[in-house]
């Protein structure tokens, strides 16, 4: 524990020193013109941020103008330092600035990480069922030999069907159940995992993840390996059992998160499965600006929403700078749903969520339910990236540690979020004195 409180300090004083050097260096070699350095500067990231924000917001010529200026600010910056004879001083300047950000993040890191999962041991089990879905991922299920090496392993595997396009998943998991499977696992997305996520949770049996699916969030948090997604297969010969939390948003079961507003709009479009990041930004400008969804409002215990165009809420909070459930969660056993809200009135609001859990247009909290509400009967909802509609108000719940989830022993595991720079916290753990026992 010592140790790793040492690490911290200095690491926090390397940050400090660096930010200082680099301080030190523009105003020693660059003298008066400092001030004209950072003008310039600031001048080509306001001109970088508008160009993102028409890139967002513009179609046609407008958005390759607007690509060109993204390219061309950061390039007369460039030149305009190289011809003041000052661009070895602002290349050293950023260089200890880049030593700072990287010495304090990886501080704050050790400062701020919570501990992992607990690890308990793996049940023993005679009769799992594997449910897979040939369709997921593009194949996987056949690429990777998935079926092969379940049935080596001694699983029974069950390979979804689909009759006029769908199928009950649930139900099939229900009847394995019934049959003697005393372990349910799923080889495919995250909303067919959800579903028989369920079924094991209400059954007390043991779940197993095999991320066979296009994103596999769950299966990353969860500290899998989405490359080979037989590995996670390994679970059934050398496993642990990990137990977290499962939500439900309007008696629909969840892994991941459920989103309201704009992003469940860009859920709904047909295009959107083939073609997530495509379909987002061909998209985006209309759901940005222009905004005619229904109004929604939201209640995330004592915290109101008031009027958001997108709300996100997820099976235990991301990550602080996170604002579309893209990045990492830290925990997935917290027991609380975690609210993400957007609002945004124009374009320096806009360009304001980059500085994430800061910025103007964004509200964030945590709660144990969060209700859902609008001025229509039936709303648009992304439920794990799957594409529905449900009646209001929409009732999301976390289930503390309600899934008993088997995962291999050896695995990839979690890398941690970097943590946002906090100069106060730093400043208290490099100026912070190692405790030392008292004299006899």
């Amino acid at each position: 524990m010592e140790t790793t409180m040492r690490g911290q300090r200095w690491l926090a004083r390397l940050s400090l020193a660096a930010a200082a050097a680099s301080v030190l260096v523009l105003a020693v070699f660059a003298g008066l013109r400092t001030f004209a350095l950072l003008a310039v500067g600031l001048i080509g990231l306001a001109l970088t941020a508008a160009g993102v924000w028409w890139t967002l917001t513009r179609r046609g010529v407008l958005r390759v103008l607007a690509v060109l200026l993204i390219l061309a600010s950061p390039a007369w910056v460039v030149v305009t330092y190289t011809r003041a004879e000052l661009a070895w001083v602002v290349a050293t300047a950023g260089g200890l600035w880049l030593v700072a950000a990287g010495a304090g993040r990886a501080a704050l890191l050790r400062h701020e990480t919570p501990p992992a999962i607990r690890e308990h041991p793996a049940p023993v089990v005679r009769h799992p069922v594997v449910i897979m879905n040939p369709r997921s991922g593009g194949g996987k299920v056949r690429r990777f030999e998935l079926r092969e090496k379940a049935e080596f392993l001694g699983a029974e595997v069950v390979i979804l069907e689909y009759r006029d396009g769908t199928t009950d998943v649930a139900e099939i998991a229900r009847k394995a159940a019934a049959g003697g499977a005393d372990l349910l696992g799923v080889a495919g997305g995250d909303g067919t995992q959800a579903l028989v996520a369920d079924v094991a949770a209400a059954l007390d049996l043991p779940f197993l993840v095999v991320p066979a699916g296009t994103r596999n969030h769950f299966a990353l948090d969860l500290g899998l390996d989405r490359d080979d997604p037989s590995k996670a297969l390994d679970a059934l010969s050398d496993g642990v059992e990990l137990h977290v939390d499962l939500g439900r948003a309007g008696g629909r079961p969840f892994v991941n998160n459920v989103s309201f507003g704009a992003y469940a709009e860009v859920v709904q479009s047909p295009e959107y499965r083939d073609g997530k990041t495509r379909t987002t930004l061909e998209l985006l400008p209309e759901l940005l600006v222009g905004h005619e969804g229904a109004r929604l409002t939201a209640r995330a215990g004592d915290f109101a929403f008031s009027g958001p165009q997108a709300l996100l809420v997820s099976n235990n909070p991301y990550g602080s700078g996170d604002i579309a459930g893209l990045g990492r969660r830290p925990r997935l056993d917290g027991g609380e749903l975690g609210a993400v809200g957007v609002r945004v009135t124009g374009a320096a609001q806009a360009a304001g969520l980059l500085r994430g859990r800061r910025a103007t247009g964004l509200s964030r909290t945590t709660a144990r339910d969060v209700v859902v509400d609008a001025d229509r009967e039936w709303i648009p909802v992304g439920i794990d990236g799957e594409a529905v509609r449900m009646r209001t108000p929409v009732h999301c719940e976390v289930r503390p540690r309600a899934l008993r989830v088997l995962v291999p022993r050896h695995r990839p595991g979690v890398r941690p979020a970097a943590p946002r720079l906090d100069w106060r916290v730093l400043g208290t753990l490099g100026l912070a004195r190692a405790a030392h026992p008292a004299p006899r």
